[in-house]
């Protein structure tokens, strides 16, 4: 089969490699429809390749349709049309019961000290090969895929494998008070179904920060109001202004690790990178700085007894917090990977009923054959051509 292959920092392949197989009898094979290169897909392109194989499948939203399946696989069968969440878990372990799939404590990466198996993503989360392919073979198939009808296009439910239940659980971690303000910094995929959500679920007020027109234009049809961080640089005075001088109830970071307007953590990130690969992963595991310059910018636009909810991804064991800020203005802050499988039941009357509330049809900027991934890594990576949500699809 054809999949989208790591080979190094910005460098991405689609090459021939060996169709997947059923190794275990929860497992399922599917055939992708349809893929999204994630935002955090560019770490791996940057950042995280000290922690990755040469070759490794990427990719980790994918959705399609059922080819074969193991004999414990549950109620799975050939034909399904299932949408498959980024994070494998099984369902039944104490973790999954509580609702944090991500923990799964059947699938955790104990040799490395984290925890749920992620598709697609590094030696880190399990090595486990992604979705940015012709075929996926699917861990935990018992529990993890998503059943969806049959019809609507896969726009319709393509994001319920990771931005939705990211956004969805960043904003229930925002505890917006119904009524109140929301700013959401970074207007990316996530940061875009965020601010709808947060609308959706009855917030005041939704404030956008980010500086790529495409990308504050696309807010704005959604009943946003947008900041532009290049013409208005101080942005916790504005957000004051419009929130009664007090600074907003929440706020999300969609931003994470690789923030613009960060240039020690940009420095740090490139000498990292001109490391030996295994001196490279340990100095990011032990001493990782992130460019923090949106998460002190969160700090600095929440009011006091605020929540600061972080859906973007960090990854540093150095950073610097401004501990006393975030005691002084008795700041809560929640964070973590999404716990695909807690939110399905929230969202799937909003994907498959009438209408289309969250506008998740209106996120795709660009559908490409899976061969084009190469091509559309860089233009994404380089904010080009409007690229907000890039869908590959094998032919």
């Amino acid at each position: 089969m054809k999949a989208v292959t790591w080979h190094g920092k910005r460098d991405v392949r689609v090459d021939t490699v060996d169709d997947p197989k059923l190794l275990e009898p929860t497992d399922a094979i599917i055939r992708v429809t349809s893929s999204g290169i994630c935002g955090s897909d560019l770490h791996l392109y940057e950042v995280l390749g000290p922690f990755m194989g040469e070759g490794d499948i990427l990719g980790h939203e994918p959705m399609g349709v059922v080819e074969e399946v193991g004999t414990e696989a549950g109620g799975l069968k050939p034909g399904d049309r299932v949408v498959v969440p980024f994070n494998i878990s099984c369902g039944h372990c104490y973790m999954c019961g509580m609702g944090l799939q991500s923990q799964c404590e059947t699938t955790q990466v104990r040799d490395q000290g984290k925890g749920g198996a992620l598709f697609g993503y590094t030696k880190l989360y399990g090595q486990v090969p992604g979705g940015q392919a012709e075929f996926l073979r699917v861990p935990q198939a018992q529990y993890g895929p998503i059943k969806v009808p049959d019809g609507p296009p896969d726009e319709r439910f393509v994001y319920l494998s990771d931005v939705l239940p990211t956004a969805w659980q960043a904003v229930e971690y925002a505890a917006v008070p119904d009524g109140g303000s929301l700013v959401v910094f970074g207007l990316g995929p996530i940061g875009q179904m965020c601010c709808r959500i947060a609308l959706h679920r009855g917030a005041g007020k939704v404030i956008g920060v980010d500086l790529v027109d495409e990308r504050l234009t696309m807010a704005e049809r959604h009943g946003v109001t947008t900041l532009d961080v290049r013409t208005q640089p101080e942005v916790g005075g504005v957000i004051r202004d419009l929130t009664g001088g007090r600074g907003a109830d929440s706020v999300i970071d969609a931003v994470g690790m690789e923030a613009h307007g960060a240039p020690a953590g940009k420095l740090a990130h490139q000498l990292v990178g001109l490391l030996p690969k295994p001196i490279a992963a340990k100095v990011t595991e032990k001493a990782g700085i992130d460019r923090l310059s949106v998460l002190y910018a969160a700090i600095d636009a929440v009011r006091r007894g605020g929540t600061i909810s972080l859906s973007g991804v960090y990854g540093g064991m150095m950073d610097p917090l401004p501990m006393l800020e975030l005691f002084d203005k008795q700041i809560q802050l929640r964070m973590g990977q999404a716990n695909v499988r807690h939110w399905i039941d929230d969202l799937m009357p909003l994907v498959t009923g009438d209408g289309d509330p969250l506008g998740v049809e209106d996120l795709t900027t660009h559908r490409l054959p899976l061969e084009d991934a190469p091509q559309a890594y860089k233009m994404f990576q380089e904010k080009r051509n409007g690229a907000i949500k890039i869908l590959l699809q094998p032919a």
